[in-house]
């Protein structure tokens, strides 16, 4: 008997490439759902990337770098 392909597991994440201003990229940063969605659509998911660089900056000692482009990771 074959084994029945089983449905991707839904989770609580929506997940977002970056591109920064330098040029330099992310991929796959994690964004909650519950922010998104209603008339915002995804524009929220920009300030909670951005708060996240910015605690990264600080534990680095760096300054956090502007973010030029958001886009959903494909998947």
């Amino acid at each position: 008997m074959a084994r029945k392909r089983s449905k991707p597991i839904e989770s609580g994440y929506a997940l977002f490439d970056v591109l920064y201003e330098d040029g330099s990229r992310t991929s796959n940063r994690r964004v909650p759902r519950t922010a998104l969605g209603g008339l915002d659509g995804d524009m929220p998911a920009r300030q909670i990337i951005e708060e996240q660089d910015k605690a990264i900056a600080e534990k680095a000692g760096r300054p956090a770098v502007p973010i030029k482009k958001i886009t959903r990771s494909p998947g």
